[in-house]
């Protein structure tokens, strides 16, 4: 049965604008943290980032992740906040690390960023670098094995619901590899993840390319070089993504997570602490000084009303809970998202 509703919609329009932030000292806390960083403009931004957040950045230990993922990765109803599945209620400890026979099985320790990538050495850094690592599902993270990310039909899998998706690529110009494509909900998150990836070890990721490249995902990622250090197809979807999914939209997630991990790591997310801060780097305002007390946003995201039908199915709140028909509020329901008046 085909039910009609009206919802106030997110849409995918994105208006580019100016609007400039005065703070006292930096963003959410962080004082002069990237006062290194003022004027710098495109490249020599990222590198003037990279210097910043390298600096100071202290080893986790892979084990004690299991421990900060309760800081850094809790939902409000004290649950594991998974991004892969939308079906998983898992608590902490008591349903980490399992068979993984099946969605919904255990979580584990995900590197977005796979660590393949850069040699799977336990020792590096990186491998325990809370910026890229996440508590998913043990089932979806195994669909996803070291595959890109990227857009596609969900031909070869998806997750319940269809919140997650493996596929042939569709995105223009990537060539068509199969590609890991997260729900929409979570696309900004993990493109700022990758944001930070490549701009926190840009001294490292030519090395990453040059040795791993023959691994799945590398090639189709990492573009060989510091700058820009992703390919081109994989920084136009990732500029797109983080203008669709803005930072801590439609709930207050990246920005308490970035502030925990700084307390944990001892450094930060520059991506998360400035709004659209990747137009400076690889988008519109490269020919744009940067400011870190003065900091000119670049985009604003457009809403708009308008009436979709959908089929009746599960529907699932921002937490990944299942919720009925009466359930006020932004919701996902077949792997879109909307608002339920």
């Amino acid at each position: 049965m085909l039910m009609k509703r009206t919802h106030l919609l997110v849409t995918l329009a994105v208006m580019m604008m100016a609007v400039t932030y005065a703070y006292a000292q930096g963003p959410n806390d962080s004082g002069t943290y990237y006062a290194a960083a003022d004027g710098k403009k495109g490249a020599e931004l990222k590198t003037a980032l990279h210097q910043i957040i390298k600096n100071g950045h202290t080893s986790n230990t892979y084990n004690s992740l299991w421990t900060h993922f309760r800081t850094t990765d809790k939902r409000a109803d004290e649950k594991v906040w998974d991004m892969y599945s939308s079906a998983t209620n898992f608590t902490f400890g008591t349903d980490q690390a399992g068979s993984y026979s099946k969605e919904g099985d255990s979580y584990n320790r995900e590197h977005s960023f796979p660590n393949s990538w850069f040699g799977g050495d336990k020792q590096h850094i990186a491998y325990s670098d809370l910026f890229h690592l996440y508590p998913t599902d043990g089932w979806v993270n195994n669909k996803r094995s070291n595959f890109c990310f990227g857009e596609n039909n969900g031909e070869s899998y998806k997750s319940t619901g269809g919140f997650s998706k493996l596929g042939t690529c569709t995105y223009a110009g990537s060539g068509a590899p199969t590609a890991f494509e997260p729900n929409d909900i979570y696309k900004g998150d993990f493109a700022r993840t990758y944001f930070y990836m490549v701009t926190r070890y840009e001294d490292e990721i030519v090395n990453w390319f040059q040795n791993y490249g023959n691994k799945e995902g590398v090639s189709e990622t990492l573009a060989g070089n510091k700058y820009p250090g992703l390919t081109d197809w994989q920084v136009s979807m990732f500029l797109a993504w983080a203008k669709k999914d803005p930072i801590d939209s439609p709930i207050a997630k990246e920005t308490p997570r970035n502030n925990a991990v700084y307390g944990i790591q001892h450094n930060r997310n520059p991506f998360i602490d400035y709004p659209g801060l990747e137009e400076y780097i690889w988008g519109s305002m490269t020919d744009v000084a940067f400011s870190y007390d003065h900091y000119q946003q670049p985009s604003a995201i457009l809403t708009v009303k308008t009436e979709r039908t959908y089929m009746n199915g599960t529907m699932y709140n921002m937490a990944g809970q299942v919720v009925d028909k009466s359930y006020k509020g932004l919701v996902i329901m077949n792997g879109r998202k909307f608002f339920n008046k």
